[in-house]
């Protein structure tokens, strides 16, 4: 997965870790409230199938790690290995089938991605206009359309069920369509501190931002 669509979709899973409740619009509003309820941390798996125009599909799977407001850790284990990393101030990303390292700071792609829908119910009702859309395949689905000049999807859909995010799809601007099934849900997990840091393996190449000094994370 390209790192500007995977940085969209973890910011958008950072803005579901939300404590903050809001009125219900609907049945799926009304269940993304309930899960983001007392939320900071998650963990769990997920299964991830990306179809190109053309409709060929490529599916991974792999764990995630998620902590409000801004670190997380994405790793996927089949069928190839891909770490990224989130610290609060730069977004890491390592593929050791190539020895690579990249780095940046973690402070554009991810600041009005649909994924900022785990940790901040408010700023999706800044950054997205958000519509019920029934219910189908056994989950209640809202659909997330970003309300910015050059949106990096053409639309974001979360299915939820009873205990909440079951499923999320997206289109984006070349039509590739991903959709993804996450499972075994941990809320609030204690977390090591490590899970967040990144030190480059010895040997990679490292291409990018290399902070020289320790990395701080985000203000609020």
């Amino acid at each position: 997965m390209k790192r500007l669509r995977f940085a969209a979709l973890v910011a958008l899973l950072a803005l579901c870790l939300s404590s903050v409740a809001l009125a219900a619009a609907g049945p799926g509003r009304a269940r993304l409230d309930a899960f983001a309820q007392g939320l900071h941390a998650v963990s769990g798996n997920f299964t991830q199938t990306l179809t190109n125009p053309n409709g060929q599909a490529q599916t991974s799977s792999g764990t995630l790690v998620l902590q409000a407001p801004h670190q997380f850790r994405w790793e996927t284990l089949k069928p190839y290995k891909q770490t990224f990393v989130a610290d609060g101030s730069r977004l890491w990303t390592y593929d050791p089938d190539l020895e690579q390292v990249t780095v940046r700071k973690q402070d554009t792609e991810e600041a009005h991605s649909p994924l900022t829908v785990l940790t901040d119910l408010k700023q999706m009702d800044v950054d997205f206009n958000v519509t019920e859309q029934g219910e189908h395949d056994g989950l209640v689905w809202l659909r997330l359309s970003s309300k910015a000049k050059d949106p990096q999807f053409d639309y974001v859909d979360l299915g939820l069920d009873a205990s909440g995010l079951v499923r999320m799809q997206y289109k984006d601007q070349l039509g590739a369509i991903t959709d993804i099934r996450f499972s075994n849900w941990q809320r609030n997990p204690d977390i090591p501190p490590q899970d967040f840091n990144f030190t480059p393996p010895k040997g990679a190449d490292v291409i990018g931002d290399l902070p020289v000094i320790s990395t701080q994370p985000l203000k609020n």
